[in-house]
């Protein structure tokens, strides 16, 4: 699995929905987390966020409104986008089901091309990046297309560890990320690194932003972690 790459939280009973949808994903290049039913869902999403979450509404045990409900409860998951993908075509459901918290709803049989082309609608909002949208904050721009970082026009050399700290930095400003958020998103929550190692590269990838003698972009917030800005 990619720590570059979208991740997708695909929620689906119907196992040929299911394994068709996967390959689609893939096939555009996410990577992509399989779930049988909300309570299964639930426990994907609490061992690793994904960058977005399709959600079938008619589900057993758990259904996709409950599931979408109790996401949308937790400061933790309440920002992950959540397309609802159901055959209940009323308006009073579609209502229901975005009241309930779903970004977006659609309905069931759907155009593959739309469902791809509203997926990248909101994926662009949340990891633009990984859709290769250049990311520019100030004088610092980063080209995920040709992995180049400059800033006031001159190129900045990064390691791969400090070009995706940069990534997660740029692609939301402002936000805190703590040491273990930093360690899921860059490093991948498969692989065992110690929390230490985080603020190592952090030094490293403040040296090269810094290395012309500009102002240091990044802010240690005591306590919590890492911030750009």
């Amino acid at each position: 699995m990619s720590v570059n790459r979208p991740l997708i939280l695909l929620v689906e009973d119907e196992p040929a929905q299911r394994e068709i949808l996967a390959y689609n994903l893939e096939a555009e290049g996410y990577d992509v987390v399989v779930a049988c039913d909300g309570e299964e869902a639930l426990e994907r999403v609490a061992e690793q966020a994904p960058d977005l979450i399709l959600l079938d509404w008619m589900m057993p045990n758990v259904s996709g409104i409950e599931t979408c409900r109790r996401l949308k409860q937790r400061m933790a998951t309440r920002a992950i986008p959540i397309l609802m993908l159901s055959a209940r075509s009323d308006e009073t459901d579609k209502i229901r089901g975005l009241e309930t918290g779903a970004d977006d709803y659609i309905v069931k049989p759907y155009s593959l091309a739309e469902l791809m082309a509203r997926l990248r609608s909101h994926l662009r909002r949340v990891r633009p990046a990984g859709l290769g949208v250049v990311l520019e904050w100030g004088d610092i721009r980063l080209d995920p297309e040709t992995h180049r970082v400059s800033r006031n026009e001159m190129p900045i050399k990064l390691g791969p560890t400090e070009y995706r700290l940069l990534v997660t930095f740029l692609e939301k400003p402002g936000r805190v990320f703590s040491r273990e958020q930093l360690l899921d998103r860059v490093w991948g929550r498969d692989i065992y690194v110690d929390t230490r190692t985080v603020d190592v590269h952090i030094g490293r990838l403040r040296k090269a932003l810094m290395n012309s003698g500009e102002p240091d972009p990044l802010r240690t917030v005591r306590g919590a972690g890492y911030a750009l800005g």
